[in-house]
């Protein structure tokens, strides 16, 4: 079974939390009404049946960081970073100045980390029905994958898109624990 840490990243008022509890299949702190995330929460659940892109299936444990939006818990980011896998982005495109604000969180999150945008991916989550669709991007997130989201209207595209992302993780992990294998036995 392979391990799978993804940090689940954005500003405030986003949908982190909301999209982390629907695709653990967690009721935690299940509320209409807002309640920011202070530093991160980590779900830890298990997929046994993880579609890879070379076709194959494996099982894996994932662990979800809902990290808060607010700045004021920047001390922690180093780590929370350590060891990650993978960024799940989001952002409410409702929110006029959400889109520009995910530049941050890629340069401290992704580039700092050494992690390439194909680790990342952007949820533009809207929270109303019939919401607005995907903005444009920060020229830094121009080569993320980016879907539209909204749990109550598209819950099956939602987990879809989370599930092949997952795949691509696993497939990372994959090549970096065969690269260290080889390193260990000399090849």
């Amino acid at each position: 079974m392979f391990k799978v840490k993804i940090l689940v990243l954005g500003p405030t008022q986003s949908g982190k939390s909301a999209i982390s509890n629907f695709l653990a299949r967690s009721t935690e702190n299940v509320s209409s009404e807002y309640l920011p995330t202070h530093g991160a929460r980590i779900m830890t659940f298990e997929n046994r049946n993880v579609s890879l892109p070379n076709g194959k299936s494996v099982g894996a444990e994932i662990e979800l960081w809902d990290v808060g939006g607010d700045h004021r818990f920047e001390s922690c980011w180093p780590a929370i970073a350590r060891d990650t896998d993978g960024v799940m982005f989001v952002y409410n495109p409702d929110q006029s100045k959400h889109a520009q604000e995910l530049e941050s969180w890629h340069s401290t999150f992704v580039k700092k980390q050494g992690l390439k945008d194909s680790q990342c991916i952007v949820f533009a989550h809207s929270k109303s029905v019939g919401g607005q669709h995907a903005g444009t991007l920060p020229d830094a997130l121009s080569k993320v994958s980016q879907v539209t989201t909204n749990i109550n209207e598209e819950g099956d595209t939602v987990k879809a898109e989370f599930e092949r992302f997952l795949g691509k993780m696993i497939g990372v992990v994959s090549e970096r624990r065969d690269k260290e294998e080889q390193s260990i036995m000399g090849l």
